[in-house]
């Protein structure tokens, strides 16, 4: 994947900055969660933010392999 330099706002990248050590991500990575999440949002405007992040942080669990058969966790 290429990237491209961009401008952002001082405020946004202290904002992703906060938010992506929360998250354990780089800022870039997580100004793109951000977009990814903005995308849905607005593609599903009936489903709940929180939904939709749940939903896209799920996708990337199965793409670095995180995810267990049900059965096998210990609840």
């Amino acid at each position: 994947m290429s990237s491209v330099a961009v401008r952002i706002s001082e405020d946004i990248v202290r904002e992703a900055k906060k938010y992506a050590e929360l998250e354990s991500r780089s800022v870039p990575k997580q100004i793109e969660h951000w977009i990814k999440v903005g995308r849905a949002a607005r593609d599903n405007p009936d489903l709940p933010i929180e939904f939709i992040d749940g939903v896209l942080q799920g996708f990337e669990e199965i793409k670095r392999g995180e995810v267990y058969p049900i059965e096998t966790l210990k609840l």
